[in-house]
């Protein structure tokens, strides 16, 4: 089939790359002049585990074209995607400008029939926004006011850091239609992905609209839930990660989603709650519970600070703090909401130093903080330990899960460990000599 994807951001381009991988034919369209062009070089802009080899495969076979000309896109794909993005406006609603302006490109170079189909994040009623745009474009045209579209809302649910596993292998397809035409169509599209049992989910493209909101804001909600357990663990001396456990095993809950920290981040949670509880406000209702779950996770990302503060006695000043784990979750470079910009940022602003090391996230971060004197990147792990008054922990990588705790006890000024994901075992490094805080397990466990 001939696919066009427009915006080749993380969605698209992961989309476009597994698409050409089944034998489809895909345009990808940008209006990122030096994006595109360093994609046709084999530079991929994001960390994804798998995706280079995908692109530059692809590309090599010719199954995957990167342009800037949105007329040459249009006119290749009887398919097309949208799947630009939604940054949230001012008042936390998503913006669609860029979806409404590829909805009009669209329907300016038309040459013949066109499934549209809505992959970005978009709020209930975006269809009928992108249906009307386009509608409004042709009618006002003698030569094109003939042609048939379909406008489509085909949700995509893909996790940093396994999102070409999650493209390949998806748990779900959800399609927003009620055109029969267009749920062959659609089935051809994704056959090569749904051959061991239907993944398919037809229905109405509101509740397709309304599923993908739902579906994060039900995983943010389970985050939010237990990190407030895990404060309230830490009053109560009781131990959160065998409260986990024994949650965890009521399959009515699952361990899924429910690992306490220092708050969630990405390009997607925290903009879809916001975007949802305008999406309420805005029909009259108001939406208690996601307030609740933001107002959490805004505070739960000072817990950090909060740690240093008391063990530091409110006095950071020209301390040294070597930091591991930039990017919001391991297996990206995504820093977007990442609880390591507010402890950083409350770090530098009371006077103190960092020395910084992340696996994969390095240029992004030297991009976000370029100009600040007191924040130093590491070449290792290792590195970012030497001499520094505490580590702390902001990101989950596999590289920090095992580390030789003798070795950090002697590149450290003192034995303090802030751990914003749990990752160690209390009375291991009690008996080390450690002082340890964690998530609802931290300093108030170990001492009792």
């Amino acid at each position: 089939m001939k696919i066009t994807v427009f915006g080749i951001g993380y969605v698209g381009l992961v989309q476009a790359a597994v698409l050409s991988e089944v034998g489809h034919d895909v345009f990808c369209v940008d209006i990122d002049s030096d994006k595109i062009e360093n994609l046709k070089k084999g530079i991929i802009p994001i960390y994804e585990p798998g995706l280079s080899e995908l692109v530059n495969n692809n590309y090599a076979n010719g199954r995957l074209i990167f342009t800037t000309n949105p007329q040459e896109g249009v006119q290749h794909g009887d398919i097309i995607f949208i799947a630009v993005g939604t940054p949230p406006d001012e008042d936390g609603s998503a913006d669609l400008q860029y979806v409404l302006s590829v909805a009009k490109t669209i329907a300016q170079h038309m040459n013949n029939e066109k499934i549209i189909i809505n992959k970005s994040t978009v709020p209930v009623g975006t269809a009928d926004k992108v249906n009307n745009t386009i509608h409004d474009i042709l009618s006002k045209n003698k030569k094109l006011k003939d042609i048939t579209y379909h406008v489509v809302s085909n949700p995509e649910f893909l996790k940093e850091g396994s999102a070409v596993k999650d493209c390949m292998r998806p748990s779900r397809i959800i399609v927003g239609t009620e055109s029969e035409y267009v749920k062959q169509k659609m089935r051809e599209l994704y056959e090569p992905f749904n051959r061991n049992h239907d993944k398919m989910i037809f229905m109405d493209i509101r509740s397709a609209e309304l599923t993908k909101y739902a579906a994060n804001c039900m995983l943010a909600t389970k985050i939010s839930f237990m990190n407030e357990l895990a404060n309230l663990a830490e009053l109560l001396g009781a131990d959160i990660e065998n409260v986990r456990h024994g949650i965890g095993s009521d399959e009515r809950i699952g361990y899924h989603f429910i690992y306490p920290g220092c708050g969630y981040g990405g390009s997607c949670f925290p903009k879809d709650v916001q975007a949802l509880i305008k999406t309420a406000s805005q029909v009259g209702y108001e939406a208690n519970l996601l307030q609740s779950v933001e107002k959490v996770n805004i505070k739960q990302k000072q817990k950090l600070p909060q740690l240093l503060n008391q063990h530091f006695n409110s006095n950071i000043k020209d301390k040294i703090f070597a930091i591991w784990g930039l990017s919001f979750k391991p297996n990206t470079d995504d820093m977007r909401d990442a609880p390591s910009r507010v402890l950083i940022e409350f770090i530098l602003k009371n006077g103190g130093t960092i020395q910084a090391y992340d696996p994969e996230a390095m240029t992004e971060a030297k991009r976000i903080y370029s100009s600040k004197e007191n924040l130093i990147f590491a070449d290792s792990k290792e590195k970012a330990l030497e001499e520094a008054d505490a580590l702390v922990i902001c990101t989950e990588w596999q590289t920090f899960k095992a580390p030789d705790f003798e070795a950090i006890k002697q590149k450290l000024k003192s034995p303090v460990i802030f751990d914003g994901r749990n990752l160690f075992n209390p009375q291991k490094l009690k008996e080390m000599g450690y002082i340890y805080y964690a998530i609802g397990r931290g300093d108030s466990v170990i001492n009792i």
